[in-house]
């Protein structure tokens, strides 16, 4: 665990350091663009590099801080780092779908990532700058014949993706030259350096992620949707509350020009001449002089539209001064101009001769602050007011461009926030969690089965996770519950083993008093116990009676074969051992070994709850004898009546009893045995039964051989 834990963190550092020398590339390349005035930037060569060894986050990571840093020398690099990250995550991607060395596959990915680059910095260099800006692009751009009819936006696309693809190829083929000196042990461990668990291979992520298809609302889509929502609300949060200080500082900084602009046209006016500007204007001596001052202090006040001096009456406001601008006409001298809406609570005020407060309003002249100083007499009587108006349309018009700067700054980090949130909880949470359930999952579907426990267990065991919180707490405790229920398997089937072995014990003492009795069995339950391994594996092998077959039928089959006769214990000697002919009489008493091997069987049975192999015993001893015509004995079942077991012990002890010597026949050849057997099937014999035996041929002549028998 310290030594996984060791090359974790060592790797880690490798990625750091991957993503630093990233970005010191990016930088320094796109400082030599900037300097050069070259139309292309090169600053997407370590991009490429960190995102193809260390995926997705390492890769925006260096993005992002690349256009940070390239702002100090450019200021406009900070809108583009979108850009950049979008061709990380077009990176990340095209790694692990296809094959980077491939020249196909390489020359796709600089087209496309050309195309996506060079179209969304086209539109937003245009969208906020609303020209090429660069020198080289404009001069491109002067040298394209084309009509008037070509959009100028359209011929700055196309130059742009150009550009882009060309600067693509550059920077493509300059992190395949890195990429090709890094050793792959190297970039191996780098790729691997974020897993807190066994690294996953493609083909196990996949498998990983089909996991959650069935879950209504996996773990993976409550994060990425909690986490795009926070971070996007904070980032509309942080983008608003920036517009609304840019634009209340601005609006105040205008308003108190328009004060000051005010206050500096009030000092330059004579008061005792104003009813002489407003009858006679330029006729008045010192009008024109009095006029140019006041042009010159509107144009040096920054923001200033208008800038005026009117006489405050209760008719209305009679015009002194009104300075033309480019887009309005001036009002003359001596006009008269209504009262607006929004001057008529402060009308009172104005006509005693009292400072009012700055003024918004949206009229006919637009949207503007307008401040009002009085100008005063050497009385201090009040005889006009200086006025001038500070437009807020162009800052609303500005603060589109604004907001759209902004949005374009938080884009970037929006993404890279995200894009590690995502990383962090599927490193620490969304994997490990279901590489859990997955082994829990093996664990549960190995069932009873001991070679496939262990294997679950280990492959529980492999999955190493460190993650070094709850989640690793978890993982531990159910690979101790897993080990622990293992164990207890493994103990548990070691008792049942035990207790099998030595049933198979009194089982095959039981045969054995049987058999002793009998003077010329002569391993009769070992030959037919092995003939039913036989016939039983030959039909499940054809696919026969595959219903009835288990796993469990055949080790039941097996292990009973050898109490198929053990009901002749309760026949006298005189009859079982009898050398000649039996009488019918005899024959009569020989046959009753099988109504007393079921009585004994089911005696046995009824000592022991629940399913047990002696049930197949019970079949064997009780129909053995039973033909497939329906002629035998002690019922007269026929075909598929009979249990399977029974019909299996047929052919295996009739045979053994043809090919085996006994006091009243010498044994038969055996071809003659087996030529006699083919002809019991169908009448006799279950003919599937008799088909595969035939067919195991080599295993039943090894049998004869086994135990001493002529072949």
């Amino acid at each position: 665990m310290h030594i996984n834990s060791y090359k974790s963190d060592k790797n880690s550092r490798h990625r750091a350091e991957s993503v630093m020398i990233g970005i010191i590339i990016n930088v320094l390349m796109a400082f030599i663009s900037y300097r050069a005035g070259l139309p292309i930037y090169l600053d997407t060569i370590g991009t490429i590099v960190t995102a193809a060894m260390g995926g997705l986050f390492p890769g925006i990571m260096t993005a992002i801080t690349t256009n940070a840093l390239c702002s100090l020398f450019d200021h406009k690099a900070i809108y583009f780092g979108i850009v950049n990250a979008i061709i990380a995550i077009y990176t990340a991607w095209f790694v692990r779908k296809k094959n980077f060395r491939s020249a196909k596959n390489v020359v796709s990915f600089i087209m496309m990532s050309g195309l996506i680059s060079g179209g969304i910095s086209a539109c937003i260099h245009w969208e906020v700058w609303k020209e090429a800006g660069n020198a080289s692009v404009q001069a491109l751009m002067d040298t394209v014949k084309v009509t008037e009819s070509l959009p100028k936006f359209l011929i700055f696309l196309g130059i742009t993706i150009l550009l882009n693809i060309f600067d693509k190829g550059i920077c493509s083929g300059a992190a395949s030259a890195i990429l090709h000196f890094i050793p792959s042990k190297l970039q191996t461990n780098i790729k691997n350096s974020g897993w807190r668990q066994r690294p996953l291979s493609a083909e196990e992520i996949k498998n990983m992620n089909s996991l959650s298809k069935d879950i209504r609302f996996s773990l993976k889509r409550r994060l990425t949707s909690m986490f795009f929502v926070v971070g996007l609300t904070l980032t509309l949060i942080m983008g608003v509350a920036s517009v609304r200080l840019y634009f209340e500082n601005a609006k105040q900084e205008k308003t108190q020009t328009a004060i000051n602009a005010a206050k500096f046209a009030a000092e330059i006016i004579n008061p005792d001449k104003i009813d002489d500007y407003i009858r006679y204007g330029t006729e008045t001596e010192g009008y024109t002089e009095t006029e140019n001052m006041l042009y010159k202090i509107r144009d040096t006040a920054s923001g200033v539209k208008y800038l005026y001096v009117i006489q405050i009456r209760k008719d209305g406001c009679y015009v002194a001064f009104d300075l033309a601008t480019e887009d309005t006409p001036p009002y003359q001298h001596g006009e008269k101009i209504e009262f607006e809406d929004a001057f008529l609570p402060y009308l009172p005020a104005l006509l005693e001769g009292e400072e009012i407060p700055t003024i918004e309003s949206d009229d006919i002249t637009g949207w503007v602050v307008t401040a009002y100083y009085p100008i005063k007499d050497s009385s201090g009587n009040c005889v006009a007011y200086a006025a001038t108006d500070v437009s807020l349309t162009y800052m609303a018009d500005y603060m589109g461009s604004f907001m759209m700067r902004i949005a374009l700054i938080l884009s970037g980090f929006f993404i890279l926030v995200l894009a590690y949130a995502l990383w962090v909880a599927g490193i620490y949470m969304i994997y490990p969690i279901n590489n859990i359930v997955a082994g829990v999952a093996d664990f549960t579907n190995a069932g009873t089965e001991q070679e496939k426990l262990d294997e679950a267990v280990r492959k529980l065991r492999d999955i190493d996770i460190h993650t070094g919180d709850e989640v690793e707490k978890l993982y531990h405790a159910i690979c101790d519950m897993a080990s622990n229920q293992t164990e207890q398997m493994r103990s548990i089937r070691r008792l049942a083993e035990n207790t099998a072995k030595m049933q198979d014990g009194l089982i095959i003492t039981m045969a054995d008093l049987v058999e002793n009795r009998d003077s010329d069995t002569g391993a009769h339950i070992q030959k037919t116990a092995a003939y039913v391994k036989i016939i039983v594996e030959g039909l499940k092998r054809k696919g026969y009676y595959a219903e009835k077959i288990t796993p469990k039928f055949m080790s039941d089959v097996v292990r009973s074969a050898p109490l198929h006769d053990v009901g002749k214990i309760n026949i006298p000697d005189n009859v079982l051992n009898k050398p000649g002919k039996l009488t019918d009489e005899e024959y009569e008493i020989i046959k009753t070994h099988t109504i007393s091997g079921r009585k004994i069987m089911e005696k046995a049975i009824s000592t022991v709850e629940g399913e047990n192999y002696l049930k197949e015993a019970r079949n064997m001893a009780a129909y053995h004898h039973e033909r497939w015509d329906g002629k035998g004995y002690p019922e007269g079942l026929h075909g598929e009546v009979i249990p399977l077991a029974a019909r299996i012990m047929a052919v295996a002890d009739v045979f053994d009893a043809l090919a085996s010597p006994r006091v009243y026949k010498p044994a038969f050849p055996l071809e003659k045995a087996l030529a006699i057997i083919q002809e019991g099937a169908g009448t006799q014999f279950d003919p599937k039964c008799v088909e595969v035996f035939m067919e195991a041929l080599p295993e039943v002549k090894a049998v004869l051989k086994k135990y001493h028998q002529n072949t």
